[in-house]
């Protein structure tokens, strides 16, 4: 049965509300101890001042009969008070002695005794009154039982247990309901919570007339409902593209297949259909290799095999890879700056030569495409800038996204599928950098960086790491770019 949080509450309270009524309890169960007692010294104290003034004054023998009678008088018939007077003669003599076990005594002349057929202690004082006629000094005690503050003590602890007693329990049952009416903002929210679906991803938690305990876990549960929904557009939009780019390739296959199977065919044209078809297969695999890297991607991985290379260096090796469809466009790319930097050599290319494919995708013959290298702070931006058509403020943040293309219609799918930038954000994240775009003058600028120093050994113990762990890296990670995976990614 799953835990109660008001059924926990309430017997916190009930919990609490004994310890305060048995500390509380405790505490006048002591002073009222202490009350009793001195309550009984001081009639104890006025007992004896009675029975002292009716000694004194018997001064004679006839009087003393008078003053046996006078204490017989004030002595209660349940014993509860005893007179006890001693004298040398015998003469002047009342009671009988008291005797018992000594409890304990004071400094003042108190004394507490058990006698032996009292079932209470009792309380005695003893003092000596000087001689007055013919009567010599007489030794007097007065004894005074403490029974009725026993069972004034005792009747008081049963009912201050019974109250707390009750008291515990009355806390228990009220504060059951007190805390369940406490919680009726988060029973709203839990039921407010169950009735979102995919059906209704835009549904948030009302926020409004919450306790402040409530509101920033309400806030951060819509920040996460937030984020999943744009999650879940971002995957109805990638399948959506997914979809949309694989049924180009294999409408084709499909009608080329057809084609050839409509009548007889030579070998030749046999030949060219199984050409045709292998590209297209080619294309399929392409975008299924670079859908693999992004979900791997997406998931957290980073980047491994890091080893520190001047990226001048890397970025030269890249424009003479490129250098045949650079001068197919007529184009010629400059390189500036330098920076060494711990990198995935596979990856780091495989970034920049999308960056250069899409630069000479959208640059005119005879133009420069240039590429820097700059250092700042813990990034360091490698950008590819090339002379092309201005691009909207408002595109520039989307160029990055996957199947993004700036023309609405699709005209030139055959020629990319519109992942090549998605994959050069997907490098810039696994080595810890960013992207950017911008558009000036002019000049079109897509650059992304990698972290340096500190950020990146992080990243590189992170791999390592991985790799005791026996996590192996993508083979993605590994494979060097060919001719047409350095032509086809582009955005």
């Amino acid at each position: 049965m799953p835990k109660s949080i008001a059924r926990r509450l309430a017997l916190m309270f009930a919990l609490v509300a004994l310890l305060v009524f048995t500390v509380v309890g405790t505490a006048l169960f002591l002073v009222l101890r202490v009350q009793l007692d001195r309550h009984l010294r001081e009639s104890l104290d006025d007992r004896t001042e009675i029975a002292r003034i009716i000694v004194f004054h018997a001064g004679t023998p006839e009087k003393w009969k008078m003053t046996r009678e006078k204490l017989s008088d004030i002595t209660p018939r349940d014993g509860s008070a005893r007179y006890y007077v001693t004298a040398p003669n015998g003469t002047f003599s009342y009671g009988a002695p008291i005797t018992g076990a000594l409890t304990s005594t004071s400094p003042d002349g108190y004394t507490i005794s058990r006698p032996a057929a009292c079932p209470n202690d009792m309380l005695t004082r003893t003092l000596t009154i000087p001689a007055y006629g013919n009567r010599p000094p007489v030794r007097m005690q007065v004894a005074l039982s403490n029974g009725p503050n026993v069972r004034t003590m005792r009747s008081f602890a049963f009912a201050l247990a019974s109250l707390s007693a009750l008291g515990s329990l009355a806390m228990l049952m009220l504060g059951y309901y007190v805390a369940r009416f406490g919680l009726a903002p988060l029973t709203r929210l839990t039921k407010e919570a169950s009735e979102i679906s995919p059906n209704n991803r835009s549904q948030r938690l009302n926020t409004h007339a919450l306790p402040f305990e409530l509101n920033d876990l309400a806030i951060s549960f819509n920040g996460a409902l937030e984020r999943l929904d744009v999650a879940y557009g971002r995957l109805e939009s990638f399948n959506a593209d997914v979809a949309h780019e694989l049924r180009t390739p294999v409408t084709i296959l499909i009608g080329q297949t057809e084609v050839a199977l409509t009548r007889n065919r030579s070998v030749s044209e046999l030949r060219q259909t199984l050409q045709s078809n292998l590209e297209e297969f080619g294309r399929m695999r392409e975008i299924i290799n670079d859908m693999l890297f992004l979900a791997r991607a997406d998931q957290g991985e980073l980047a491994t095999q890091l080893v520190e290379v001047s990226l001048a260096s890397e970025v030269a090796h890249t424009l003479e890879f490129l250098e045949l469809p650079l001068d197919e466009a007529h184009v010629r790319a400059t390189l500036t700056g330098d920076a060494n930097a711990l990198v995935n050599k596979s990856l780091f290319g495989r970034a920049l030569t999308n960056l250069v494919m899409n630069a000479v995708q959208h640059s005119t013959s005879g133009t420069i495409i240039s590429v820097s290298i700059v250092r700042e702070d813990e990034q360091i931006r490698v950008a590819v800038s090339n002379p092309g058509a201005a691009i909207q403020p408002a595109l520039l943040g989307h160029l990055f996204d996957r199947f993004y293309r700036v023309e609405l219609s699709r005209t030139n799918s055959r020629e990319n599928h519109g992942l090549g930038l998605a994959i050069v954000k997907a490098v810039a994240d696994m080595h810890r950098g960013t992207v950017s775009a911008s558009s000036e003058n002019g000049i079109n600028t897509f650059a992304f960086s990698i972290a340096a120093g500190v950020r990146v050994q992080h990243a590189r113990e992170r791999a390592v790491h991985a790799a005791k762990a026996g996590i192996q890296a993508p083979e993605v990670l590994n494979a060097k770019p060919t001719t047409e995976q350095a032509a086809g990614p582009l955005a």
